[in-house]
């Protein structure tokens, strides 16, 4: 099997704007940048995949199928200019949940690389040549422990900034446009002959 590259994708705050815990198609807007990003990504040959976490059903905001309507309408958002998400994964545990089923320290939830690593597997992905961009440090963590690249969308979110190696992005970025742009630039340079 060819090995493909693949970036992995923060949804709130990276693909659309941060709205907590929401479920409602109708609040769902694609974040500034999104939509010239992810245009540039898939051009380029990246299949492009959705890692979330999801805590809000563990917390018991809302249940699990509500995140249908979800990723239903980030496909209609995003089928508007031609992109489509090869998966879009989520993780519904917390640790101190409140719905049992979900109240668990599992290896899917970032800043844990279960979610990309499951998903290299199933898709063929050479996660050395893939890239994890979101907009918090645990995203950055999550991409680096799967043996990704790593840009932090810079925009606010990361609030904490507990930083050490396995935190620090290997770019940072104000948007997923400037994210992809970074990419491409990076992958051209490397194809050039020297």
């Amino acid at each position: 099997m060819a090995y493909r590259r693949a970036v992995f994708l923060d949804k709130d705050g990276t693909i659309i704007e941060n709205v907590p815990y929401n479920v409602d198609p109708a609040l769902i807007r694609l974040a500034p940048g999104a939509e010239e990003g992810l245009t540039r990504l898939h051009r380029a040959g990246y299949l492009l995949f959705v890692v979330s976490n999801q805590s809000g059903v563990a917390r018991g905001y809302f249940p699990e199928s509500a995140l249908d309507a979800v990723k239903a309408r980030l496909d209609e958002l995003l089928a508007n200019f031609g992109v489509p998400l090869a998966e879009f994964a989520y993780c519904p545990h917390h640790p101190e949940a409140i719905v049992e089923q979900y109240a668990m320290a599992c290896d899917c939830r970032k800043p844990a690389p279960g979610l990309i690593l499951r998903i290299a597997t199933e898709h063929g992905i050479d996660l050395s040549r893939s890239w994890m961009i979101g907009d918090i440090l645990d995203d950055i963590q999550a991409g680096r422990g799967a043996g990704c690249h790593t840009i932090l969308i810079d925009n606010g979110n990361e609030t904490e900034w507990i930083m050490s190696p396995d935190r620090e992005p290997d770019h940072r970025a104000p948007d997923l446009a400037a994210a992809a742009r970074y990419i491409i630039g990076r992958d051209d340079a490397e194809e050039r002959p020297s």
